[in-house]
Parts: structure tokens; sequence; C-alpha cells
């Protein structure tokens, strides 16, 4: 096989560069490292929906990006590499089995000579020469995405949704260029923006295209922090305690009592083994005191079985969820309430000492949620038909219990802001089935205006913390744009795999100017079919958080991320089994419920904890804290 090795220069508009390379896998490498795009074409439209790139040489473009990447097509069959595994039959493979397999080289050569859309075809090759090691092609690939094909479609296998492969290119890119210091590059100002893009009906789609510059990028420049104290401050959301400020840069930030705060948050929940709401024996942990010794019990009674033999030793003294989430370096949980008009229900809904001590003993604060009707909670709505947001009742009724545990709580040294919603609206095709139980897909106007009017509504009552809304990664953003101005934080659950969030950022900052939450992520500790995997699960929340620190303000990412909430605290047994949603609570189901962006591609409802009940006989205090837990304290979160 032939090895190639050499040193070329290029031009990135009047900056020179130079790379020496190491030998690699590929016959043909092309003759530029970054291609100059415009000596082979013109970009027409750059900036608009009106994007084009028309190739004037091609001849010259095909020797210029190398094998694998358009509208280089020939030289790949020419690769002795690729002729050995051909005639050796290693390559009789459907391309969509070659897909992030243990075998990348392979799955190099099957994409490059397989028979898919070309724009999806290019993603998936330079996916593998990612996953192969071949970084600098990788990013050649990806980028000849953006340029060539920035609307090309993706399907699901059974067609019930499609992605946009070129905004996800960017994003590998983005993540490449800061993986790969020593690369000395970065893209700038690339961005596709879809619009409609989150429904499976094409013809409504816009595409808006800038495929940016490549720039040099050392590791100088990478390490540089941006003195935000240097900066104009040209916006403010809020007037008392908990303020967000918006920089001269267009960055972000987050300020407690005058100080930048970045949330380091935890999903927190209490199940017992063998409760479930679902038949409606699921208590309040804020109240639950299963020992009778008037201590509330996942909060101060939790112990450690650091052995994790399911015994108590002499050794495994009560420490309680409080201190150890003060350990780990968390600054927030995240808190739904049920939403009751009962009176005496109401009354149950928060233990508002307890609340107290979790933030005077333990400095944590609580980001109070309502659901606004999600599974009918607050709505008065009958299970059967869901909450409708066109019923002036239903919407009467939420705003109610929104404006009693505003008026609870407004003035409690532990609330952090206030949180709308979770995924309520979760899909852009209308006609989608809504597992949170709304039309909220269906009349999506109407559910993002009430989203409106209570977050309004909120600051009159309480202008001292902001709003947020959970909404589903940014499935119908633009609704947002348009209807949503009294909303100060855009917060959203989102699972992109062990890389964080991707355009994510990006997408937000130009379609609707706020700082970003993620209210959820995380991954289940499971592997199908090979059984608890804490490795797996570590790698991809530190890389989430990365990503999350990356794009806070001052940093050399997008600039708008405040913070993220993981999901979540303790691992909940009644979320599957036998029985679907309806539960097996006393058992720890390994079921996997759907196809997920987690390390073994499943996702297992019960297995998201960063922390587990063992084998369940000593629940709710028994804790085995899995690798996770200790990633955040000894390594993301220790200051």
């Amino acid at each position: 096989m032939k090895k190639i090795k050499y040193i070329s220069y290029y031009i990135i508009p009047t900056l020179y560069l130079s790379f020496c390379f190491a030998e690699g896998f590929l016959y043909d490498y092309g003759k530029e490292k970054v291609v100059n795009y415009e000596k082979y074409g013109k970009i027409l439209n750059n900036g608009t929906t009106y994007y084009k790139y028309v190739i004037t040489d091609r001849q010259g473009l095909a020797e210029a990006v190398g094998e694998g990447i358009y509208p280089n097509t020939e030289s790949v069959k020419k690769d002795p590499l690729y002729q050995k595994l051909f005639s050796e039959g290693k390559l009789k493979k459907s391309h969509w089995e070659c897909v992030d397999t243990d075998d990348p080289i392979r799955d190099f050569y099957v994409w490059a000579t397989a028979p898919e859309e070309p724009g999806v075809k290019q993603f998936f090759i330079a996916k593998a020469l990612e996953n192969a090691g071949e970084i600098l092609h990788a990013i050649k690939a990806y980028y000849a995405v953006v340029v060539h094909y920035p609307g090309s479609p993706c399907w699901s296998a059974d067609k019930s949704f499609v992605w946009y492969v070129a905004p996800e290119a960017i994003s590998r890119i983005e993540k490449l260029c800061e993986k790969h210091p020593e690369l000395e590059l970065k893209l700038v100002d690339a961005y596709v923006l879809i619009e409609n893009g989150n429904d499976t009906d094409l013809k409504n789609d816009i595409v808006k295209v800038n495929i940016g510059k490549f720039v040099k990028f050392t590791k100088e420049d990478r390490v540089k922090k941006i003195n935000l104290d240097e900066l104009k401050i040209v916006e403010t959301r809020g007037k008392g305690k908990v303020q967000l400020v918006k920089f001269s840069n267009g960055h972000w930030q987050l300020r407690v009592n005058g100080k930048p705060f970045i949330v380091k948050g935890v999903s927190y929940v209490c199940s017992p083994v063998g409760q479930s709401p679902h038949n409606g024996t699921l208590e309040n942990w804020q109240f639950m005191d299963k020992n009778n010794n008037g201590r509330i019990d996942g909060p101060y009674d939790s112990w450690v079985d650091k052995n994790k033999n399911n015994k108590k030793d002499k050794d495994e003294v009560v420490v309680g969820d409080f201190q150890l989430l003060k350990d780990m370096g968390c600054n927030a949980i995240r808190v739904y309430h049920n939403a009751s008009t009962n009176e005496y229900v109401r009354g149950k809904e928060f233990n508002k000492k307890l609340l107290r001590e979790l933030y005077e003993k333990y400095g944590i604060y609580v980001i109070m949620g309502d659901f606004l009707g999600a599974y009918t909670i607050g709505s008065g709505a009958d299970w059967n038909l869901g909450t409708d947001y066109t019923d002036k009742e239903q919407l009467e009724n939420m705003k109610k219990v929104v404006k009693d545990m505003v008026l609870e709580n407004k003035d409690e040294p532990y609330v952090l802001m206030w949180l709308l919603g979770n995924e309520n609206m979760n899909s852009s095709n209308p006609n989608a089935v809504n597992y949170t139980n709304t039309n909220a897909n269906k009349y999506p106007e109407e559910y993002v205006k009430f989203v409106n009017e209570v977050a309004k509504m909120i600051h009159e009552l309480d202008p001292n913390h902001p709003v947020a809304v959970a909404n589903l990664d940014t499935v119908n953003l633009s609704y947002y744009a348009k209807y949503a101005p009294e909303v100060d934080i855009f917060g959203c659950n989102a699972y992109r795999g062990k890389d964080g969030f991707g355009g994510l950022w990006k997408e937000v900052k130009l379609k609707y100017d706020r700082p970003v939450l993620i209210t959820e992520y995380g991954c289940d500790a499971y592997w199908e079919g090979k059984g608890e995997d804490e490795e797996k699960q570590a790698e991809y929340h530190r890389g989430c958080w990365k990503d999350i620190v990356y794009n806070s303000a001052g940093n050399n990412g997008v600039g708008n991320s405040i913070g993220g909430i993981i999901f979540e605290w303790m691992d909940e047994w009644w979320k599957s089994g036998a029985a679907g949603w309806d539960g097996a609570p006393y058992e720890h189901d390994t079921q996997a419920q759907h196809r997920a962006p987690f390390p073994d591609g499943w996702a297992h409802e019960e297995w998201f904890g960063i922390v587990s009940m063992g084998n369940g006989n000593d629940s709710p205090f028994l804790r085995q804290l899995r690798k996770t837990y200790f990633v955040y304290k000894e390594e993301l979160w220790k200051e």
C-alpha cells in the first residue's frame, strides 16, 4: 500500500499555513489540506436562502480534495487498500451496517462507493474518516457537505423523522478543531439554518447557508479568555437577585447577587423501589420518612455502599443526598410540583423548611418547575384527551397553579428561577403522538403564546427571578422567536451524544437570541447485551459538560450557555418493564425502550442515575456512586 508523506501549503484569505503530516491509510490525500473553493468555482449568495456553489474547474477541485470527497469519486477505486479489501470480499456490506463500527477503514471504503443521496453519503464518509483518525481529511469531507449539499436530508429507517446533515457537519468540524489544537484551525461564521426542518414535509423547508471560512487559530488563541469586564453590557433581563446580562460581543451570563453563576444542576429524585406514578403510589420525596426518625429519607438518611455488597458495613455511615450533592459541586436541583388545585395536596407540594435547609446548609438553589399541562398535571384535563391549549378553562387552571407556586415561594432564598413545561411540544409534526399527553404539537402557536402569557404573569408577580422554558431540544424554536418575548432563558432537554450539543448553541443564537440552559442531559449506565457500563456513561457526561463550559460566556464557543442539569440523580425503577410504561417497579429492568445517541445506541430508562440503588433491598437509603459522580466531584465541578 502506498504511503503518502508531504508538506502542503495552502491559502486561507491572505493567510499562509503549512503542515507536515504523518503516514496514514489513504492513497490520495489531495493537493490542498484546506481547500480554497473560490479557486475552483463561484460562491453565490452566501449567507442567504439562495446560496449556491458552482464548480468551474471540476478536475482541479477533485485533485485538491482527494479521495472520498466530492467531486473526487474515482481515486478511491485506485487505492491499493480498497482494491485489496474489495478482492477479499470484505466490502460486501450494506453501507448502513457500516456506521460507527470498530472497522472505520472498511466503513470509509463502503460509504465512498455507496449508492446513497450524495450529501448523506459525504457526511458518513467524513464520519468514517474521523473514526479512523484521519482528522484533517475528515474536516475536508465534512466541509464538502456544507459547500455542496447544505440541504441534504437524512431519513430515519421508518421514515418517521428527518434530520439535516450539514448543521451536524459544521458541528463536527468545530469539535475536531477544538480537540486537535495542533491543526491551528478554526471555522468561523459558518451556519446552516433549516426552517420547518423538524417535520417530515421537505417542501416547506427553507435552508439558509453561510459556509464561513477557516482561520488560523493557535494554541495561544485557544487558551485566551475573553475579558468580559472590558465589554459593555447591552441588555439586562431581570431586576433583582438573579439577572441575565448580555455583553457587546453577544455572550450571555447568569448572575446571582451580582456574581457570575453557571448552573451545575441535578434533576433530583428519590423514587423508592416498588413505587410508581402510574398506579398512584409514588410519594413526594420532600415529605418521605419511612424509618420514622423525624428526618426526610433521601436528603438526610441515605448512605454510600462503598464496596457495593448491598449491605451496610460498620464504616458506611449515614451521609444524606444533600451532602453528597454538595460534595460533587452541585449548586442547583430541578424540582417539579404536582400543580394540584386541591388545597390539601397543594400544601404538600413543597417542603419549604427542607428546601431552606438545602440552600442555607448546603448552598444549593432550587429551579422551581411547573409542568404547564404536561401529563395533564395542572390543567384539569381528562387523561384520555390530554391537555388542550385552546381550552380557556384549562388555561386558567394552569395559570392558577403557577400563580400559587410563585406567590408561595418567590420570597424564599432557595429560588433560582422558574421553569415552565417539560417537552410539552416534542415534535414539529402536528400529527405526531405527543408522549406528554398534550396537543402542543398540533397547536404550537397557541402553546407558545400561552407560555409567554404565563411568563409575563410571573414577571409581574416576581421580578427577582428569571423564567425559563423546558423544550425538547430545539423543536419549533422559531415559534419562541415569534411569540415568546417574555421568556428569559431557552431551556431544552437535549441528548445529542458524547461530544455535547452540536449546533444547538448556534441555532438558538441565530434564531432566538437567549441564554441557553440544558435542562436535561445525560445517558444511561447500561450497555445492551453486556450489562452495566459506568465508563461509557462517565465519558458521555464529560463530553457534554465540557461543551457546556466551552460555549459559556468568556470562552471560545458561542457564548450563550449558562449551565446544565444532569438527568438524573438516582435510577428510577418504575420507568419500563414488561408492562411497558405501566412499569414493573420492583424490577431494575434492562430492557431497552428506544433508539438513542447513547454509547450502545439504545436508551434504558431505568439506568440514567449517576447513583444506583444497588439490588434495591435497602431502598430508598442505599446509594452506590457510579464513576460519573466522581468525574463531577473530582474533575468537572471541582471548583
